[in-house]
């Protein structure tokens, strides 16, 4: 009788072992497919690559199909591939949100957010408030990835990415947690000296503090009588850093357009001031973004919860932590 149990025991043991085998094989293709690369997920995973392509063929012979076509130079769904990739991302993202809230409330979710924001943002308005969230979820950290640039979300294994402006991406899931005006704004000193510019033709006689973009210098929009109107700024200092274009500012250096939660302290202070407030665009949206192709996980959620908490869904940042 004894023997028997432990027969049983032993052969529940192997069927959930190789449970267990099967999901992190499906959980190494999800990322093969994600990177397109199989020495960037054994890195990832601390592996070798024999080991990663090792997983694949074992999956493939238990599925009794092909899923990747290998070259020396790129890998190539097939056409089972394609579908068993959508399944198992589905799966693996069910997977990991039913482990991480089993038997526990969302309060006791656990793990590591990587989050991608912009540097003057990220100091301003969030991480200020991040101790708040780790008290609230003490066993969940965040990696905050610092970048101008907007960064690919799955190549770069963020869950999470805090994105200004309208944008069109069929492979991200966007929530609005909040808005900004979009202000012009000079320093008091520079007023006083160069004076204060009323209607848009005015700005010829100023100087402009320019920032570029990922495709040079970007252009201003006003609110025009019927619609907006664009119009590219000209001056002797230009930048990508929005903190270089507040410093410029309060340097005197010129006029800038920017959100407004950049000059806010400035703004109280009196050291900047809003001006053609008539002119001002429509408030610019601020969003958290996420890989469509997988559920959130709960830390995930919890932490766009927290953002659309602290910023205002609606309202967004207009005032300081």
């Amino acid at each position: 009788m004894c023997c028997a149990t432990e027969e049983k025991q032993a052969k529940r043991g192997g069927q959930r072992k190789r449970l267990m085998d099967r999901l992190d094989a499906m959980k190494v293709f999800v990322r093969v497919v994600e990177h397109g690369s199989f020495s960037a997920v054994a890195r990832e995973l601390g592996i070798g690559q024999p080991a990663v392509s090792k997983q694949l063929v074992s999956l493939e012979n238990y599925l009794g199909a092909q899923l990747l076509i290998r070259t020396s130079r790129r890998l190539t769904l097939t056409d089972a591939g394609r579908d068993f990739f959508q399944s198992a991302s589905r799966l693996i993202a069910e997977f990991d949100l039913a482990a991480s809230s089993v038997g526990r409330g969302l309060s006791s979710a656990a793990g590591r957010v990587r989050v991608n924001i912009a540097p003057g943002f990220g100091e301003v308005y969030v991480t200020p408030r991040l101790p708040a969230f780790l008290r609230r979820y003490p066993e969940v950290g965040v990696d905050l990835l610092v970048s101008e640039q907007s960064s690919d979300l799955i190549d770069n294994s963020i869950d999470v990415a805090v994105r200004h402006g309208e944008f069109a991406d069929s492979g991200l899931v966007a929530r609005k947690i909040g808005s900004t005006p979009v202000i012009f704004a000079a320093s008091a000193t520079y007023l006083a000296s160069r004076g204060e510019p009323a209607r848009l033709g005015d700005l010829e006689s100023h100087s402009c503090v320019v920032f570029i973009g990922a495709t040079g210098p970007q252009s201003w929009t006003f609110s025009g009588k019927t619609a907006p109107v664009s119009y590219l700024p000209e001056g002797q200092f230009r930048t990508n850093d929005p903190e270089q274009v507040r410093s410029a500012v309060l340097g005197g250096i010129g006029i800038a357009q920017a959100p407004m939660w950049l000059f806010d302290a400035d703004l109280r202070s009196g050291a900047v001031v809003r001006i053609l407030r008539n002119l001002e665009p429509a408030h610019l949206p601020i969003s958290a973004v996420r890989p469509a192709n997988r559920q959130a996980a709960t830390r995930v959620s919890i932490f766009i919860d927290f953002l659309a908490e602290s910023l205002g869904e609606t309202t967004g940042p207009s005032q300081p932590p």
